[in-house]
């Protein structure tokens, strides 16, 4: 204990010796969360941001699908979107419409662009960072929100079960190529690009403090616990509707719906993504539970170990981007499709929360970082 509160305090008649233990390490925890002494005012966040290998990615993310675009414009096949989608369906995507000979030269044009810019932001240019930042953000917020939508939300969740497909073969005969054909393919190579250009703008931001009142750790603790019932509890609406049908309840859907789910063998299908939806609701919890900062001891081979932000951050935010995008896609199909049903209801009626869930899981996860890079005691410079 000398050690920590410092050589004068070995002295049996030390004023600090004498101070309770818990008082000592409440200090000792608000040094570590940054909380400032009365009178102070908090120093800004710091937060470790990507290196400049970010930027080189999206750059060659962006050369490469630009020259794609620059073959679908010269007439080769494989165009992903408008009409060429097989899964097309009006207002399904922003890019419904869209035409090989009018995307095409578009695409090519953004991705030589895109490929000058985030060579800038890799080789570290300090000029014209604001345009660089301009031209950053709003990539990734188009190729990982905008662009995409349910579907890839719907490849990630089954690709446990095309696993078992590929051996076993789709329930009701299905061909396992029309579940996962290159349209669907190419969203998720979309948001691998949109989270390449977001680490990318997050490079650029290096060199700059983080300030705000909600970078406080502690207030991050009690907006997180919000954001993380939010995030936890709207899925239960799309989970409870899932595991009526499994159960035989046609809860949501007419009786003629329910018999093709269960004819077709889709209704397990409902069943394994509600389970997953628990199984990610259990995780969201972890955001504000000890067990997500401390493996827990059943874990053995790595209880009593501090849990890496990454390992809870990283899958967290890729989801809320997921079902954010796929929530705004729900929107477009009511809106410009009128699926208001509601002898349907639980087809459409729980993915329009999407949105509130994706925001919500994302501000929790901000939230555990700003509280895990505060208690780790580090400060790097963004």
């Amino acid at each position: 204990m000398a050690a920590l509160i410092g050589p004068h305090a070995s002295s049996p008649d030390s004023p600090e010796r004498r101070r309770p233990a818990a008082r000592l390490a409440g200090g000792y925890a608000e040094r570590q969360m940054g909380a400032a002494p009365p009178g102070r005012q908090a120093e800004p966040m710091t937060i470790k941001l990507p290196g400049r290998w970010a930027g080189h990615a999206a750059a060659l993310w962006s050369l490469t699908y630009g020259l794609l675009g620059l073959y679908w414009a010269l007439g080769g096949a494989g165009f992903p979107f408008g009409r060429h989608d097989p899964d097309w369906e009006p207002g399904a995507s922003l890019l419904g419409e869209a035409t090989p000979e009018a995307a095409g030269p578009v695409i090519a044009v953004l991705g030589l662009a895109g490929a000058a810019a985030g060579l800038a932001i890799g080789l570290g240019a300090r000029r014209g960072r604001t345009a660089l930042l301009a031209f950053a953000w709003p990539a990734a917020l188009a190729l990982t929100v905008v662009l995409p939508d349910m579907r890839v939300l719907m490849v990630v969740a089954y690709a446990p079960l095309l696993l078992v497909w590929a051996f076993t073969g789709v329930p009701g005969g299905q061909p396992l190529g029309e579940l996962v054909p290159w349209s669907r393919i190419n969203l998720l190579v979309l948001l691998l690009g949109g989270l390449l250009w977001g680490l990318a703008a997050l490079s650029a931001l290096r060199g700059r403090a983080v300030r705000g009142r909600w970078a406080d750790p502690e207030r991050a603790r009690r907006w997180g616990r919000w954001a993380v019932v939010v995030a936890a509890a709207i899925p239960a609406c799309y989970d409870v509707s899932r595991l009526a049908w499994a159960a035989g309840i046609p809860l949501g859907v007419t009786e003629e719906f329910w018999r093709f789910l269960d004819e077709s063998g889709l209704r397990w299908g409902g069943l394994f993504l509600s389970a997953m939806g628990i199984g990610g609701a259990v995780l969201t919890l972890g955001l504000v539970q000890r067990w997500g900062e401390v493996f827990p001891r059943w874990m053995w081979f790595v209880a009593g170990r501090r849990v890496p932000p990454m390992l809870a951050v990283v899958p967290a935010s890729i989801v809320s981007l997921m079902v954010l995008s796929a929530g705004l896609a729900y929107w477009r199909l009511v809106l410009v499709r009128d699926l208001a049903d509601w002898s349907m209801w639980a087809t459409w009626l729980p993915s329009l929360t999407w949105p509130v869930w994706g925001v919500a899981l994302g501000a929790a996860t901000v939230a555990y970082y700003v509280r895990r890079s505060a208690e780790a005691g580090t400060r790097v410079e963004a």
